[in-house]
């Protein structure tokens, strides 16, 4: 079934961990693969080479310019944008392509509508040491199949995102599969990485570190996650994840006040 072009768009440093499963996912489904890396010292590149994958090596911290940077060199009309840690699920895949079909051969559809769309957000299922989760802020959508030029990127040192210029949104069903948790260890390093991110951004933001955004911010963030939005009906096995969560925002506002005063 011919669709239109879709390029593949990622980001990596060094993601040799499950980029290949991330990558197998998308074959037969994308026709060109975009990846930035920002100097990956693992096998990274070389699991890119195998696909096929343009690589540009582009040092650049804030994700938002690097993913930025990604687009500009996509050379199709659609893009879908992965992280090397997401794995498409097969009905996902057969999702985007009748969706992009229906949109390029006009044809009116409930399931896909197509008028005034540019982009679509798809459903995510994240995972927690193997395990599927479904509560407690692990439930959402991200706009990660659009037009190329019907989006624009803001600069974010963590969690960048898309948002269309015009248009609407469609919405897929189906999900993209994220393992960002996989380990203890692997959690702990990638919330530390995230509080240094946030504190940058924090710092450019003009905001000012206190002694209760330490001490009582990082208790809300547990509450939060594990009680008002119901963590605890994914089992008590995720409490370390939402211990996670509070000790990346105690950090954040510890480097504030050590970076920021």
């Amino acid at each position: 079934m011919k669709i239109e072009k879709l390029s593949l768009l990622m980001i990596t440093k060094n993601a040799e961990e499950l980029l290949e499963k991330s990558l197998v996912s998308c074959r037969g489904l994308v026709d060109e693969i975009i990846a930035v890396d920002n100097f990956s010292k693992d096998q990274t590149r070389e699991i890119l080479k195998k696909f096929g994958a343009k690589i540009y090596i582009h040092p650049e911290e804030d994700l938002g310019k690097q993913r930025a940077y990604g687009l500009k060199k996509v050379s199709n009309e659609w893009v879908l944008v992965l992280d090397a840690d997401e794995i498409l699920s097969q009905e996902l895949k057969k999702e985007i392509r009748y969706s992009i079909l229906a949109i390029r051969k006009k044809i009116p559809n409930n399931q896909y509508p197509i008028s005034n769309i540019e982009g679509y957000l798809i459903p995510f299922q994240n995972h927690f040491l193997g395990k599927p989760i479904n509560y407690g802020g692990e439930n959402y959508k991200m706009l990660r199949l659009f037009r190329k030029n019907s989006v624009e990127i803001k600069p974010s040192y963590v969690h960048e995102g898309f948002q269309l210029k015009s248009g609407k949104p469609g919405l897929l069903q189906n999900k993209i599969y994220h393992f960002s948790y996989r380990s203890i260890p692997q959690m702990f390093s990638k919330f530390t990485d995230y509080s240094v991110r946030e504190a940058k951004q924090k710092i450019d933001r003009g905001e000012k570190p206190s002694l209760r955004k330490i001490f009582f911010y990082p208790l809300h963030m547990f509450w939060a996650r594990f009680i008002e939005d119901k963590g605890y009906k994914d089992g008590l096995f995720r409490i370390p994840l939402d211990f996670g969560f509070a000790y990346m925002e105690m950090m954040t506002y510890v480097l504030l006040w050590i970076y920021g005063k």
